[in-house]
């Protein structure tokens, strides 16, 4: 069996800042809606008639909504203020 290759348009998507960005965009799309799910399915194990342990995986629940958010929110932030690319030091000698 020979190896599969990559076409060079495919290769060069998955080793450039687009395709990272795109990347980072669907992770962004990704934790709100795994938010959204985990709110929806918290609230419904809130309701009344429940047991404490219900209410503490509830609570949990509403607590991974929060930290999906909060993920969401820092990938947006990274993209809307480095779009180009992760931070890449320099050399002193090379800022003379």
């Amino acid at each position: 069996m020979q190896p599969v290759k990559l076409k060079s348009k495919h290769r060069s998507f998955c080793f450039s800042v687009k395709g990272h960005v795109k990347m980072l965009r669907l992770d962004i799309i990704n934790s709100l809606v795994t938010a959204v799910f985990m709110i929806v399915i918290s609230v419904l194990a809130l309701m009344p008639e429940t047991t404490t342990f219900t209410v503490l995986g509830g609570m949990f629940g509403l607590l991974a909504a929060v930290c999906c958010i909060a993920d969401g929110a820092l990938i947006y932030r990274k993209l809307l203020f480095n779009p180009s690319g992760p931070y890449q030091k320099t050399a002193v000698h090379d800022k003379l």
